[in-house]
């Protein structure tokens, strides 16, 4: 049965406020993961010792990555990765729209990789970072829903989309997106231990999974361990499934 995790590592700097890659690996490792989402990703970044994050997390995990820059300044980067130990094959990169009126919003994007299971069945998986606006995220759930993400022909059923969605089911851009998938944390039947922000003490949802009708999901947690709590500002949250 495979298991897919998202993980907002906040650029590796734990709640301690210490940077380190090795204990963000490790804490991913803990939950045994076949697929990875990464947000918050630095690559090169003198903030962070110029680190290519994406690849030494990959390394420690023994598994192949795709990398997505949201923004990037020479050879500064940020974005988001995915990882995994199985056939994977990267489709598509992109940014999302921002408000370009407003000034200091972080640039977003969206990274789009099949992923080969057990079987030979192939999974469409979506791995995102929306903004902090509400009307700015309402734009990118927009975009995501269409043409060129998950209305693309190509990402059909069985699909996962996650990531940090910057919002909890109350707000606009989640009702957007869980009308067109269905909220994993439903497909489990689960009611608490998914919160993931703040890491320390764990009180809201947006980390979120969603997925596709062929998606069996048979558990869903927020990994909550003493090393998670510190090695970023969010949790992991991890996700159990099949292909029916």
């Amino acid at each position: 049965m495979p298991r897919i995790l998202t993980y907002n590592v906040h650029s590796c700097r734990g709640a301690d406020g210490k940077l380190d890659v090795a204990r963000v690996a490790e804490v991913i490792a803990q939950a045994r993961p076949d697929i990875v989402a990464l947000q918050e990703v630095d690559v090169r970044r003198a903030r962070t010792r110029k680190v290519d994050q994406a690849h030494a997390i990959a390394e420690r995990l023994g598994m192949a990555f795709h990398f997505n820059a949201a923004f990037h300044v020479e050879e500064e980067q940020y974005g988001d990765a995915i990882l995994s130990a199985l056939p994977v094959t990267l489709v598509k990169t992109g940014p999302l729209p921002t408000l370009p009126r407003v000034r200091g919003l972080e640039r977003r994007g969206a990274l789009w990789v099949e992923v080969e299971i057990e079987g030979g069945r192939r999974v469409q998986i979506v791995n995102t970072h929306l903004g902090l606006v509400p009307v700015e995220q309402r734009a990118q759930a927009r975009h995501l829903l269409g043409g060129e993400w998950l209305g693309h022909p190509k990402c059909a059923d069985p699909v996962i989309l996650l990531g940090d969605f910057n919002a909890t089911p109350r707000y606009a851009a989640y009702k957007m997106l869980a009308a067109r998938l269905t909220d994993a944390r439903k497909a489990a039947g689960v009611r608490r231990g998914s919160a993931t922000f703040p890491s320390r003490l764990p009180m809201i949802r947006i980390d979120h999974v969603f997925v596709s009708p062929s998606i069996a999901v048979s558990g869903l947690h927020a990994l909550d361990s003493a090393p998670a709590k510190i090695a970023s500002d969010h949790l992991p949250l991890v996700v159990d499934f099949t292909v029916t």
